[in-house]
């Protein structure tokens, strides 16, 4: 079996030291680029691999941020990870993820277990956690930032939105529109707290405008088109005045939407329906859905900037604070304005 090919044989070939090699891997400045490139061909045509863990173990740096997310299949996370992971590794450094599915007690394992890893940096989902979670979080000694949410109490930096306000922003576009008897789908899943704050701010709005909510139907679980569909269907059995719905992610009120065509009910004629998301399944819906974009992709270039500036520029990096991303109405025909309804 042919011997793999080290740093000492690249150095050697290369005509440089040990140390330049392990330099323009690391992309240090102190080699000018030309011969960085040279080194780097030099190596690739050797078939030498650089041992990342062995100089990171040197230098006490593991090289990866850690991100936990509930779920990858929900879109609006899957972008957060993508662009963060894309700031990230442009600085040279790798996302280690991992999924908590909506369960702060898998949080708190997971939070113990990165940062067992030693990461650079942590980012969480939301701004609640268990006991031991926070505490855990509050004593790592490396940057936290929470995302999607704004906690009561930030443990390090927030990159996010309220969740309450963004309920409160579709409320008003639905009243301004005329629709009084407005009901809400989903928010009942106690491990989706950014779910539980749009369906209080969906009532505190509704009081705010003088207005009794039509209803309030779980889901029993995190959103889906099967749930959506079931819950629309359960309001349509028992608060037949309803003329509006809002769901708490577009999967469910695309679920509703999909009900009340079963049923020959016209949207947004006869009820108009709203989601929160932003997704593709809203964009291609007939009709489109109105939803209200909250900037997912840009929630993970923020984070993943604030991470660079705090690991790179400690000097001058921001002091923990609140980072506004918030969402984007985008009204389609779902709610669209309708002068006499029949």
């Amino acid at each position: 079996m042919r011997k793999l090919p080290t740093m000492k044989d690249v150095a050697e070939k290369a005509g440089v030291s040990v140390m330049t090699v392990s330099r323009a891997f690391k992309a240090d400045t102190s080699v000018n680029e030309d011969k960085r490139r040279r080194i780097l061909s030099i190596a690739d045509s050797m078939g030498y691999v650089f041992d990342s863990t062995a100089s990171n173990l040197r230098s006490q740096k593991s090289g990866f941020v850690a991100v936990i997310v509930p779920t990858i299949s929900n879109p609006n996370f899957a972008d957060t990870v993508d662009e963060l992971s894309n700031v990230v590794s442009a600085a040279g450094l790798q996302v280690l993820l991992g999924y908590d599915r909506y369960d702060l007690a898998e949080e708190e394992r997971l939070i113990a277990r990165l940062l067992g890893r030693r990461p650079e940096a942590i980012v969480v989902t939301g701004g609640r956690h268990t006991e031991r979670g926070e505490r855990l979080l509050r004593e790592a000694g490396i940057p936290v930032i929470e995302t999607w949410d704004m906690p009561d109490k930030p443990i390090g930096h927030v990159v996010g939105f309220s969740n309450r306000a963004s309920s409160a922003q579709m409320v008003a576009h639905l009243v301004a529109d005329g629709r009084k008897n407005i009901a809400f789908i989903g928010g009942d899943f106690d491990g989706d707290s950014r779910g539980m704050e749009r369906r209080h701010g969906f009532l505190d709005a509704m009081k705010q405008a003088g207005l009794e909510p039509a209803a309030l139907i779980p889901l029993g679980g995190p959103s889906d088109f099967r749930n959506g569909a079931a819950a629309m269907a359960q309001l349509l059995d028992t608060c037949p005045e309803t003329d509006a719905v809002i769901g708490v992610f577009d999967h469910a009120a695309f679920g509703a939407l999909t009900e009340c065509q079963r049923r020959n009910i016209r949207v947004p004629e006869d009820i108009a329906i709203a989601g929160f998301g932003a997704t593709d399944i809203a964009a291609v819906s007939v009709p489109g859905l109105t939803t209200l974009d909250p900037r997912a992709s840009e929630i993970g270039q923020r984070a993943g900037e604030l991470i660079i500036d705090l690991l790179y520029n400690p000097s001058t990096a921001e002091a923990p604070g609140i980072h506004h991303v918030n969402p984007v109405l985008k009204v389609g025909q779902s709610t669209a304005h309708v002068s006499a309804k029949a």
